[in-house]
Protein backbone atom coordinates (compact mmCIF):
# COMPACT_ATOMS: atom_id res chain seq x y z
CA UNK A 1 0.00 0.00 0.00
CA UNK A 2 1.46 3.58 -1.02
CA UNK A 3 2.01 5.06 2.40
CA UNK A 4 0.16 8.74 1.98
CA UNK A 5 -0.19 11.50 4.87
CA UNK A 6 -3.51 13.08 6.16
CA UNK A 7 -4.13 16.95 5.34
CA UNK A 8 -5.75 18.75 7.07
CA UNK A 9 -9.53 18.64 7.37
CA UNK A 10 -11.71 21.64 6.25
CA UNK A 11 -14.62 22.81 7.68
CA UNK A 12 -16.54 22.66 4.12
CA UNK A 13 -16.05 19.08 3.23
CA UNK A 14 -14.90 18.12 -0.34
CA UNK A 15 -18.70 16.76 -1.12
CA UNK A 16 -20.31 20.33 -0.34
CA UNK A 17 -17.57 21.88 -2.80
CA UNK A 18 -18.35 19.20 -4.96
CA UNK A 19 -22.42 19.66 -5.29
CA UNK A 20 -22.42 23.31 -4.90
CA UNK A 21 -19.04 24.81 -6.94
CA UNK A 22 -20.25 26.57 -9.70
CA UNK A 23 -19.93 24.09 -13.32
CA UNK A 24 -15.95 24.72 -14.69
CA UNK A 25 -14.94 23.82 -18.51
CA UNK A 26 -13.74 21.01 -16.65
CA UNK A 27 -16.88 19.59 -16.54
CA UNK A 28 -18.77 20.82 -19.47
CA UNK A 29 -16.08 19.19 -21.77
CA UNK A 30 -17.20 16.01 -19.73
CA UNK A 31 -20.90 16.32 -20.82
CA UNK A 32 -22.02 13.78 -23.37
CA UNK A 33 -23.76 15.31 -26.17
CA UNK A 34 -25.93 12.57 -27.18
CA UNK A 35 -28.47 10.37 -25.93
CA UNK A 36 -26.54 7.66 -26.84
CA UNK A 37 -23.19 8.45 -25.30
CA UNK A 38 -25.46 9.38 -21.84
CA UNK A 39 -24.89 6.17 -19.44
CA UNK A 40 -27.40 5.32 -16.54
CA UNK A 41 -31.13 6.18 -16.25
CA UNK A 42 -32.30 4.43 -18.99
CA UNK A 43 -36.19 4.97 -18.64
CA UNK A 44 -35.45 8.62 -18.25
CA UNK A 45 -33.40 8.32 -21.57
CA UNK A 46 -36.09 6.11 -22.99
CA UNK A 47 -38.64 8.58 -22.22
CA UNK A 48 -37.30 11.40 -23.63
CA UNK A 49 -36.22 9.75 -26.70
CA UNK A 50 -39.35 8.84 -27.25
CA UNK A 51 -40.83 12.47 -26.93
CA UNK A 52 -38.00 14.00 -29.35
CA UNK A 53 -39.09 11.05 -31.77
CA UNK A 54 -42.58 11.83 -31.58
CA UNK A 55 -41.97 15.82 -31.86
CA UNK A 56 -39.92 15.43 -34.67
CA UNK A 57 -42.40 13.13 -36.46
CA UNK A 58 -45.29 15.63 -36.26
CA UNK A 59 -43.24 18.24 -37.17
CA UNK A 60 -44.17 20.10 -33.76
CA UNK A 61 -42.21 21.46 -30.86
CA UNK A 62 -41.59 19.37 -28.03
CA UNK A 63 -43.68 19.35 -25.04
CA UNK A 64 -42.30 20.76 -21.98
CA UNK A 65 -40.27 18.42 -19.45
CA UNK A 66 -39.73 18.51 -15.49
CA UNK A 67 -36.15 16.89 -14.51
CA UNK A 68 -36.12 16.61 -10.68
CA UNK A 69 -33.20 14.67 -8.39
CA UNK A 70 -30.37 15.14 -6.48
CA UNK A 71 -27.48 17.65 -7.35
CA UNK A 72 -24.74 16.07 -10.09
CA UNK A 73 -27.05 13.26 -11.56
CA UNK A 74 -27.12 15.05 -15.21
CA UNK A 75 -30.40 17.57 -15.42
CA UNK A 76 -28.20 20.29 -16.96
CA UNK A 77 -26.53 17.60 -19.15
CA UNK A 78 -29.83 16.02 -20.50
CA UNK A 79 -31.39 19.39 -21.23
CA UNK A 80 -28.63 19.83 -23.37
CA UNK A 81 -28.98 16.60 -24.89
CA UNK A 82 -32.38 17.14 -25.86
CA UNK A 83 -31.95 20.78 -27.05
CA UNK A 84 -29.07 19.02 -29.53
CA UNK A 85 -31.50 15.98 -30.52
CA UNK A 86 -35.04 18.11 -31.62
CA UNK A 87 -32.14 21.02 -33.41
CA UNK A 88 -32.57 24.14 -31.64
CA UNK A 89 -30.72 26.63 -29.68
CA UNK A 90 -30.71 25.91 -25.99
CA UNK A 91 -31.18 29.28 -23.46
CA UNK A 92 -30.13 28.44 -20.03
CA UNK A 93 -31.28 30.63 -17.19
CA UNK A 94 -32.08 29.70 -13.03
CA UNK A 95 -35.00 30.27 -10.87
CA UNK A 96 -32.78 33.19 -8.41
CA UNK A 97 -31.38 35.14 -11.38
CA UNK A 98 -35.11 36.00 -12.78
CA UNK A 99 -36.29 38.40 -10.03
CA UNK A 100 -39.14 40.61 -12.17
CA UNK A 101 -41.14 40.38 -15.14
CA UNK A 102 -38.57 42.16 -17.20
CA UNK A 103 -36.05 39.19 -16.95
CA UNK A 104 -38.68 36.91 -17.41
CA UNK A 105 -40.13 39.13 -20.51
CA UNK A 106 -36.19 39.64 -22.16
CA UNK A 107 -35.58 36.01 -21.86
CA UNK A 108 -38.63 34.62 -23.93
CA UNK A 109 -38.42 37.95 -26.34
CA UNK A 110 -35.01 36.06 -27.56
CA UNK A 111 -36.12 32.79 -28.38
CA UNK A 112 -37.30 31.18 -31.19
CA UNK A 113 -39.48 28.71 -32.39
CA UNK A 114 -38.30 25.23 -31.09
CA UNK A 115 -35.67 26.59 -29.08
CA UNK A 116 -35.35 24.79 -25.47
CA UNK A 117 -35.35 27.13 -22.15
CA UNK A 118 -33.72 25.62 -19.71
CA UNK A 119 -34.56 27.05 -16.16
CA UNK A 120 -32.26 25.24 -13.26
CA UNK A 121 -33.56 25.58 -9.52
CA UNK A 122 -37.28 26.21 -11.02
CA UNK A 123 -38.41 25.62 -7.47
CA UNK A 124 -37.10 29.07 -6.92
CA UNK A 125 -38.53 31.05 -8.42
CA UNK A 126 -40.86 34.11 -7.11
CA UNK A 127 -44.64 33.08 -7.24
CA UNK A 128 -45.17 36.42 -8.83
CA UNK A 129 -43.02 35.48 -11.52
CA UNK A 130 -44.56 31.92 -12.09
CA UNK A 131 -47.81 33.31 -12.28
CA UNK A 132 -46.09 35.09 -15.66
CA UNK A 133 -44.84 31.83 -17.02
CA UNK A 134 -48.25 29.90 -16.70
CA UNK A 135 -49.83 31.82 -19.90
CA UNK A 136 -46.31 31.51 -21.55
CA UNK A 137 -46.32 27.63 -21.33
CA UNK A 138 -49.82 26.88 -21.94
CA UNK A 139 -50.89 29.52 -24.63
CA UNK A 140 -47.04 30.75 -25.20
CA UNK A 141 -48.08 34.44 -25.12
CA UNK A 142 -46.72 36.75 -21.82
CA UNK A 143 -49.05 38.97 -20.56
CA UNK A 144 -47.09 42.28 -18.54
CA UNK A 145 -48.86 44.84 -16.69
CA UNK A 146 -46.80 48.35 -17.04
CA UNK A 147 -47.31 51.09 -14.72
CA UNK A 148 -49.31 51.27 -11.24
CA UNK A 149 -52.38 52.17 -10.03
CA UNK A 150 -54.87 54.40 -12.67
CA UNK A 151 -52.05 54.65 -15.45
CA UNK A 152 -51.68 50.49 -15.72
CA UNK A 153 -52.20 49.23 -18.46
CA UNK A 154 -51.43 45.13 -19.93
CA UNK A 155 -49.48 44.32 -22.99
CA UNK A 156 -49.48 41.23 -25.08
CA UNK A 157 -46.12 39.38 -26.67
CA UNK A 158 -46.91 36.57 -29.08
CA UNK A 159 -44.11 34.02 -28.05
CA UNK A 160 -43.09 32.25 -30.36
CA UNK A 161 -43.46 27.65 -29.60
CA UNK A 162 -40.57 27.24 -27.44
CA UNK A 163 -39.99 23.98 -24.93
CA UNK A 164 -39.16 24.49 -21.30
CA UNK A 165 -37.26 22.53 -19.26
CA UNK A 166 -36.87 22.91 -15.80
CA UNK A 167 -35.10 21.25 -13.27
CA UNK A 168 -35.36 21.20 -9.10
CA UNK A 169 -33.56 19.35 -6.73
CA UNK A 170 -36.68 19.77 -4.76
CA UNK A 171 -39.71 18.55 -6.11
CA UNK A 172 -41.88 19.30 -3.69
CA UNK A 173 -41.48 22.83 -3.12
CA UNK A 174 -42.68 22.88 -6.74
CA UNK A 175 -46.22 24.57 -6.61
CA UNK A 176 -49.28 22.23 -7.98
CA UNK A 177 -50.52 24.88 -11.04
CA UNK A 178 -46.75 24.60 -12.07
CA UNK A 179 -45.66 20.89 -12.24
CA UNK A 180 -49.33 19.93 -13.53
CA UNK A 181 -48.23 22.28 -17.06
CA UNK A 182 -45.36 20.20 -17.18
CA UNK A 183 -46.27 17.22 -20.09
CA UNK A 184 -43.36 14.92 -18.41
CA UNK A 185 -42.28 15.35 -15.13
CA UNK A 186 -38.85 12.55 -14.39
CA UNK A 187 -37.12 12.08 -11.42
CA UNK A 188 -33.58 10.95 -11.63
CA UNK A 189 -32.23 8.60 -9.23
CA UNK A 190 -28.61 8.00 -7.85
CA UNK A 191 -26.51 5.69 -9.89
CA UNK A 192 -25.15 2.80 -9.55
CA UNK A 193 -21.15 1.38 -9.55
CA UNK A 194 -20.88 -0.34 -12.64
CA UNK A 195 -22.67 2.94 -14.27
CA UNK A 196 -20.28 5.41 -12.93
CA UNK A 197 -17.24 2.98 -13.65
CA UNK A 198 -18.61 3.74 -17.50
CA UNK A 199 -18.68 7.16 -16.91
CA UNK A 200 -15.56 7.57 -15.61
CA UNK A 201 -13.60 5.14 -18.30
CA UNK A 202 -15.72 7.44 -21.18
CA UNK A 203 -13.96 10.78 -18.83
CA UNK A 204 -10.59 9.29 -18.53
CA UNK A 205 -10.29 8.41 -22.58
CA UNK A 206 -11.40 12.63 -23.11
CA UNK A 207 -8.73 13.22 -20.22
CA UNK A 208 -5.89 11.33 -21.46
CA UNK A 209 -6.48 9.53 -18.27
CA UNK A 210 -4.71 6.13 -18.06
CA UNK A 211 -7.32 4.05 -15.65
CA UNK A 212 -7.52 0.09 -14.76
CA UNK A 213 -10.70 -1.03 -14.20
CA UNK A 214 -10.02 -1.57 -10.75
CA UNK A 215 -9.34 1.90 -10.29
CA UNK A 216 -12.26 2.55 -11.77
CA UNK A 217 -14.64 0.88 -9.28
CA UNK A 218 -12.60 1.92 -6.44
CA UNK A 219 -13.50 5.89 -7.31
CA UNK A 220 -16.78 4.62 -8.21
CA UNK A 221 -17.76 3.20 -5.02
CA UNK A 222 -16.65 6.12 -2.87
CA UNK A 223 -18.57 8.61 -5.55
CA UNK A 224 -22.37 8.60 -3.72
CA UNK A 225 -23.69 7.38 -6.72
CA UNK A 226 -23.36 10.74 -8.50
CA UNK A 227 -21.30 11.32 -11.73
CA UNK A 228 -20.24 14.82 -10.93
CA UNK A 229 -18.47 13.76 -7.55
CA UNK A 230 -16.82 10.62 -9.63
CA UNK A 231 -15.64 13.21 -12.09
CA UNK A 232 -14.31 15.29 -9.54
CA UNK A 233 -12.57 12.55 -7.67
CA UNK A 234 -11.23 11.19 -11.17
CA UNK A 235 -9.17 14.87 -10.98
CA UNK A 236 -8.18 14.58 -8.03
CA UNK A 237 -6.50 10.97 -8.08
CA UNK A 238 -4.98 11.49 -11.86
CA UNK A 239 -3.06 14.40 -10.25
CA UNK A 240 -2.18 12.23 -7.00
CA UNK A 241 -1.01 9.47 -9.75
CA UNK A 242 1.14 11.95 -11.55
CA UNK A 243 2.56 12.84 -8.14
CA UNK A 244 3.59 9.70 -6.18
CA UNK A 245 2.79 7.23 -8.81
CA UNK A 246 3.49 6.41 -12.39
CA UNK A 247 0.38 7.87 -13.52
CA UNK A 248 -1.55 4.85 -13.74
CA UNK A 249 -4.72 4.80 -11.81
CA UNK A 250 -5.06 1.07 -9.90
CA UNK A 251 -6.74 0.10 -6.96
CA UNK A 252 -4.37 0.84 -4.90
CA UNK A 253 -3.41 4.39 -6.13
CA UNK A 254 -7.05 5.00 -5.75
CA UNK A 255 -7.75 4.18 -2.73
CA UNK A 256 -4.46 5.98 -1.58
CA UNK A 257 -5.59 9.05 -3.04
CA UNK A 258 -8.99 8.78 -1.66
CA UNK A 259 -7.91 8.35 1.87
CA UNK A 260 -5.37 11.49 1.58
CA UNK A 261 -8.74 13.58 1.08
CA UNK A 262 -10.62 11.51 4.02
CA UNK A 263 -12.81 9.38 2.07
CA UNK A 264 -13.65 6.09 3.37
CA UNK A 265 -13.82 2.90 2.05
CA UNK A 266 -17.78 3.32 1.84
CA UNK A 267 -18.11 6.81 0.62
CA UNK A 268 -18.10 9.01 3.98
CA UNK A 269 -16.05 12.12 3.93
CA UNK A 270 -14.86 13.75 7.32
CA UNK A 271 -18.26 15.86 7.64
CA UNK A 272 -20.27 13.27 7.12
CA UNK A 273 -19.09 11.08 10.03
CA UNK A 274 -18.98 14.17 11.99
CA UNK A 275 -22.72 14.58 11.64
CA UNK A 276 -22.70 10.76 12.72
CA UNK A 277 -20.61 10.66 15.86
CA UNK A 278 -22.57 14.49 16.83
CA UNK A 279 -26.07 12.77 16.61
CA UNK A 280 -24.56 10.29 18.79
CA UNK A 281 -22.29 11.22 20.97
CA UNK A 282 -24.17 14.75 21.49
CA UNK A 283 -27.72 14.04 20.76
CA UNK A 284 -27.89 10.01 22.51
CA UNK A 285 -28.43 9.09 18.50
CA UNK A 286 -31.29 11.49 18.30
CA UNK A 287 -34.08 12.84 17.46
CA UNK A 288 -32.85 16.11 17.19
CA UNK A 289 -33.94 18.54 15.18
CA UNK A 290 -31.76 20.35 11.41
CA UNK A 291 -31.41 23.77 13.07
CA UNK A 292 -29.56 21.94 16.75
CA UNK A 293 -27.26 19.62 14.33
CA UNK A 294 -26.62 22.17 12.02
CA UNK A 295 -25.15 24.82 14.71
CA UNK A 296 -23.76 21.90 16.21
CA UNK A 297 -21.23 20.77 13.53
CA UNK A 298 -20.82 24.42 12.16
CA UNK A 299 -22.42 24.01 8.69
CA UNK A 300 -25.20 24.89 7.09
CA UNK A 301 -29.17 23.69 7.28
CA UNK A 302 -29.35 23.43 3.41
CA UNK A 303 -26.18 21.95 2.98
CA UNK A 304 -27.02 19.11 5.58
CA UNK A 305 -30.32 18.96 4.00
CA UNK A 306 -29.16 18.87 0.57
CA UNK A 307 -25.99 17.37 0.18
CA UNK A 308 -25.04 15.00 2.87
CA UNK A 309 -28.81 13.74 4.57
CA UNK A 310 -29.67 12.23 1.02
CA UNK A 311 -26.65 9.38 0.52
CA UNK A 312 -26.81 9.25 5.05
CA UNK A 313 -30.34 8.19 4.58
CA UNK A 314 -29.72 6.29 1.26
CA UNK A 315 -26.66 4.03 3.11
CA UNK A 316 -28.99 3.86 6.52
CA UNK A 317 -26.97 5.44 8.73
CA UNK A 318 -29.78 8.04 9.85
CA UNK A 319 -33.90 8.71 9.31
CA UNK A 320 -36.16 11.47 9.41
CA UNK A 321 -39.06 11.63 12.31
CA UNK A 322 -41.38 13.91 12.87
CA UNK A 323 -39.31 15.02 15.89
CA UNK A 324 -35.95 15.38 13.95
CA UNK A 325 -32.99 13.37 13.12
CA UNK A 326 -32.12 10.22 14.51
CA UNK A 327 -28.91 7.31 13.74
CA UNK A 328 -29.52 3.89 12.94
CA UNK A 329 -27.35 0.87 13.81
CA UNK A 330 -25.15 1.28 10.98
CA UNK A 331 -24.29 4.89 12.47
CA UNK A 332 -23.42 2.97 15.56
CA UNK A 333 -21.38 0.94 13.83
CA UNK A 334 -19.56 3.57 11.71
CA UNK A 335 -18.39 5.77 14.73
CA UNK A 336 -17.40 2.11 16.99
CA UNK A 337 -20.30 3.20 19.46
CA UNK A 338 -22.56 1.13 21.10
CA UNK A 339 -26.49 1.15 20.80
CA UNK A 340 -28.63 2.42 23.53
CA UNK A 341 -29.94 0.36 26.44
CA UNK A 342 -26.10 -0.48 26.79
CA UNK A 343 -25.92 -3.07 24.03
CA UNK A 344 -22.73 -4.05 22.67
CA UNK A 345 -23.64 -6.61 19.88
CA UNK A 346 -24.34 -4.41 17.23
CA UNK A 347 -27.40 -5.83 14.48
CA UNK A 348 -25.59 -6.62 11.08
Amino acid sequence: MIECSRIPTMADSLYTRMAEAPISGYDVSLRPPVFSEFCGQEKVKERLLLMVQAAKMRGDVLDHVLLSGPPGLGKTTLANIIAHAVGHKLHTTSGPQIEKAGDLAGILTNVEKGDVLFIDEIHRLHPAIEEYLYPAMEDFRLDIIIDQGPGARSIQLNLPKFTLVGATTRAGMLTGPLRSRFGLVNRLDYYSAEELCLILHRSAGLLGIDLAAEGAMAIARRSRGTPRVANALLRWVRDYAQVKADGCITDEVAQAALSMIDIDDDGLDEMDKRLLETMIYKFGGGPVGLASLAVAVGEDESTIEDVHEPFLIMQGYIKRTPRGREAMPAAYRKVGANLPGGQTQLPL
